[in-house]
């Protein structure tokens, strides 16, 4: 299921991770300033926010079979509409309903891999899961940068890409299921089949009544904005050079999401390993090296291919890597009955705070007229992740005879 899972998401930013792709030339085609770009970006953004925030409860209530490949079907369609449209303003409003759909899949798949994986192995689990849209962003970098050096014009980005989450969903739909009782199984957890129980607003009041679980989503809204800071400005940053006469500054922003999706998968292990668990330690130390990695970037002179390709690669890593220790922190601190909600309301948290980033740093290009300063500020938005993290402390939990059934209780720091 597991693997299932990852095979679908692998191919879902194909519906959104192709918008830094054509953003340079919809600016020119549609006469418009990078920062009205980064309002369509934005736009996105906020919608995957609003969806999280629904979505994520839906998905303690409703299948994730069905969910995850509605949101791809919409998704496509959306995908499709852009490619038409000449409006700024249509494109605007659908990228945005594009965000919506694209939020139907995140959480409905987390809450599949909770049920399906004990707790002493769920950060490895959500290490891999993570790293599938890592991945996901290698595939559609790749097949936007063949589209390119094949001269395709930038409305194709929106029609090609999609045509592989066409395949994922459908391959999804067929052999995934929900949780172990739907193919004759028993439930990993008691509260697993006692989920859809409880009320939405309960598991809304109980999400956002624990302190150190929203502490822990504004720190993912810091590494949300500075993940987003690398996938979409820096082709926009890379595109400015003369890359048709050197191609290799094209191929180059691969990998960046190439090592996001290496470190998503080496923090989902080092984090059950290391650091015994302790998901805040491990998130401390990877975005604290993604900071001082950014300013390394910034400062350096452009200049050997080599050493742009092995930074941009370690910038990757350490920005998404700690990511992959997020996600198990929503049944750690709230319970298994809260996955879905908890999800969806860190991922709200993080969208929210990366849309806020996107006309920001498209501002900050339009002020300075160097593209180079966005690394500048993905190091301190990290520095900002890695401050608010420490305020959270690692915990467990433990079962009591309590309506809610388990209580998040501290434990050393």
């Amino acid at each position: 299921m597991l693997l299932l899972t990852m095979f679908c998401y692998m191919f879902f930013y194909t519906g959104r991770h192709n918008f830094g792709w054509a953003a340079k030339s919809m600016a020119l085609e549609l006469h418009v300033s990078f920062e009205m770009i980064g309002w369509v970006s934005f736009s996105m953004l906020i919608g995957y926010a609003i969806g999280q925030l629904i979505n994520g409860n839906l998905s303690d209530r409703f299948s994730p079979r069905y969910m995850i490949p509605l949101g791809g079907i919409l998704s496509i369609a959306s995908n499709f509409a852009i490619s038409f449209a000449h409006s700024f303003w249509l494109i605007l409003i659908l990228w945005a309903l594009n965000g919506y759909f694209q939020s139907m899949a995140w959480a409905p798949g987390s809450r599949l891999i909770s049920n399906w994986w004990g707790k002493e192995e769920r950060g490895k689990a959500f290490g891999f899961y993570t790293m599938a849209a890592g991945f996901s962003s290698v595939i559609t970098f790749l097949l936007s940068v063949v589209l390119l050096q094949q001269g395709w014009e930038w409305r194709w980005l929106f029609r090609v890409p999609v045509l592989f989450l066409l395949l994922g969903i459908i391959v999804f739909f067929l052999f995934a299921r929900s949780k172990p009782s739907d193919i004759g199984f028993d439930d990993l957890y008691e509260e697993t089949s006692k989920a859809n129980r409880i009320s939405w607003k309960e598991r809304y009041r109980v999400v956002f009544s624990n302190r150190k679980f929203m502490i822990a989503c504004i720190a993912m809204g810091f590494e949300s904005m500075a993940r987003y800071g690398l996938v979409f400005w820096v082709p926009i940053h890379y595109l400015g050079k003369d890359w048709s006469n050197n191609p290799h500054y094209l191929w180059v922003t691969v990998l960046v999401p190439l090592g996001m999706a290496i470190g998503a998968l080496t923090f989902g292990n080092i984090s059950d390993t290391i650091f015994k668990s302790n998901r805040p330690a491990s998130i401390r130390f990877g975005i604290s090296m993604s900071a001082l990695i950014s300013l390394i970037i910034f400062f350096l002179p452009a200049g050997n291919i080599g050493v742009i390709a092995i930074l941009l690669l370690s910038a990757g890593f350490f920005v998404y890597g700690p990511q992959a220790n997020f996600w198990p922190m929503s049944p750690e601190l709230l319970g298994e009955q809260f996955v879905g909600t908890g999800v969806g309301i860190m991922n709200m948290t993080a969208y929210v705070f990366a849309a806020l980033g996107e006309p920001l740093l498209g501002r900050v290009i339009d002020v300075t007229h160097n593209t180079s300063y966005i690394f500048l500020v993905i190091a301190i938005l990290c520095v900002c992740c890695a401050i608010t993290i420490s305020f959270v402390r690692k915990t467990k939990l433990k079962k009591i005879n309590a309506p809610l059934d388990y209580v998040a209780l501290e434990s050393k720091p």
